[in-house]
């Protein structure tokens, strides 16, 4: 069912999971996993309960105002390196772990960092604050970017919350990034980043920082933002609703 695939994808697995210097999964982030799982099952059901569907009708792709956000299945096919076109990136943004953002990325479909991940590495303190764009750990491509309609303390408050970054549908670059019909939301190049869970304030994208830790490819800025991309945000804040 819908309900358990998102307890499976909150559950702490020791090779799924970023588990520090001493290779060992504290009872603290246990209890956080344990928290986070409570949560994001807890939204799922209200969501099933009240009807909330990720699937367009006859199967065909649907457009949010205009935006193309849905994904089908054969986006996560067998590519080159599991269901990326290639392995992550060396040296991630804010010291991620390579080899967690690898197993998450390319050969994970349901396990998630820990919860409060984020907080432990360097992002909080490096981040923009004033606007972050978030990077596909294999590619290098904008995802998302944040704060975008909110202040950087909103962000991060929410984030910290959830135990993941948490991203709105105006945060996302929908130009690179799809959700399938089971919440999964996934790069249009087949990185695994994380689930759509909604709440009461509509879409909310819980994301790996381990998968949008790239950098920008040939030597950019990692927040810059290509000017098509910036011009479909503010067409994505005009245009949606919750």
């Amino acid at each position: 069912s819908a309900l358990f695939r998102c307890c499976h994808f909150h559950r702490p697995r020791r090779d799924m999971t970023s588990l520090g210097a001493a290779g060992k999964t504290s009872s603290a982030s246990c209890g956080r996993n344990v928290f986070g799982a409570l949560i994001a099952c807890a939204t799922l059901a209200m969501c099933v309960s009240a009807g909330v569907s990720m699937r367009g009708s006859g199967g065909t792709t649907m457009s949010l105002a205009g935006i193309t956000w849905r994904g089908e299945g054969d986006l996560m096919s067998q590519k080159q390196h599991g269901t990326c076109v290639a392995p992550v990136q060396q040296g991630l943004r804010w010291g991620c772990s390579v080899k967690t953002a690898d197993n998450i990325c390319c050969f994970n479909r349901h396990f998630a960092e820990y919860a409060g991940y984020f907080e432990s590495t360097s992002f909080l303190a490096e981040a923009n604050q004033e606007r972050t764009v978030f990077r596909d750990s294999v590619t290098g491509l904008p995802l998302f970017v944040a704060p975008v309609g909110r202040s950087w303390d909103a962000f991060v408050s929410e984030s910290k919350v959830h135990g993941w970054p948490s991203f709105r549908k105006q945060e996302v670059i929908w130009d690179n990034v799809r959700v399938l019909d089971n919440g999964e939301t996934v790069s249009v190049n087949g990185t695994h980043l994380g689930h759509n869970l909604p709440d009461a304030k509509g879409w909310r994208f819980c994301i790996n920082l381990v998968s949008v830790a790239g950098h920008a490819l040939g030597g950019g800025d990692d927040d810059a933002l290509p000017v098509e991309s910036a011009l479909q945000g503010s067409d994505v804040r005009s245009e949606t609703t919750d």
